[in-house]
């Protein structure tokens, strides 16, 4: 039995429930605002679900000449943050954040990445942009790939920044050896949104590709991840 406290998909027009549009049409034709109806599944008092998701949607909006999309408050909020938002609650928030991680999930462990077959660095964004472009703080990353450039396996070497962080080359080059990798490509996110690489990455990356060639392992291309794009130093004609 509905709640008569709150509005719900059922209180809309047939055409304009989200849910039957799932099941008749697929997700890929619904806005993000019918997504998050679906997820959230009831509205308040005086709001459907899909009301209250335009609004939030309306109210976290990038402004003229920002970087961020639409969507960039889900990834980055708290529950506590999410719970705090006009008719959303903790439930919600929690049904929120946990579509959220599950989105990413699907993205870093698809059949696809684990079996692909790396033609060129630039392939790597495929698996990792999405998600790296909204993590709060840097990560680095590193893809492993054996003779035949086939992916074997992501794996998070540091996370706090570059220049933060001790990239000691033992760490990046251990779990390289021990999957007999024959080549990496290290990719690492800016959480400022600006992808441009600083003094701190060229130097980090310089030094790492001598070690790598001492190891008989080479660094094919650094990878560096921001909101407003993604740039690669090979590219930039930056890499030793």
């Amino acid at each position: 039995m509905n709640n008569p406290n709150h509005l719900t998909m059922h209180d809309l027009p047939v055409d304009d429930r989200p849910t039957e549009k799932l099941q008749q049409l697929g997700a890929s034709v619904l806005s993000d605002a019918e997504l998050i109806a679906v997820i959230i599944r009831s509205g308040s008092r005086h709001e459907t679900a899909l009301s209250l998701a335009q609004r939030l949607i309306r109210g976290h909006s990038p402004s003229q000449g920002q970087t961020a999309a639409p969507l960039d408050f889900l990834a980055d909020a708290t529950v506590e943050e999410l719970s705090r938002l006009p008719g959303i609650g903790r439930v919600k928030a929690l049904q929120l954040q946990a579509a959220v991680e599950l989105g990413r999930r699907v993205c870093r462990h698809s059949r696809s990445a684990r079996n692909a077959r790396i033609r060129q660095p630039l392939d790597v964004l495929h698996f990792l942009e999405a998600e790296m472009a909204d993590l709060p703080r840097e990560e680095l990353r590193v893809v492993l790939l054996d003779s035949r450039n086939r992916l074997i396996r992501i794996g998070t070497v540091s996370a706090g920044g570059l220049s933060a962080a001790v990239i000691q080359p033992r760490d990046l080059f251990r779990d390289a050896v021990k999957a007999n990798a024959a080549a990496l490509i290290l990719v690492h996110n800016h959480p400022s949104g600006d992808p441009e690489p600083s003094q701190d990455d060229l130097t980090t990356t310089a030094q790492l590709c001598q070690v790598g060639t001492l190891m008989g392992i080479r660094i094919l291309d650094h990878l560096i991840i921001g909101r407003s794009g993604s740039v690669s130093l090979r590219q930039k004609g930056q890499m030793p």
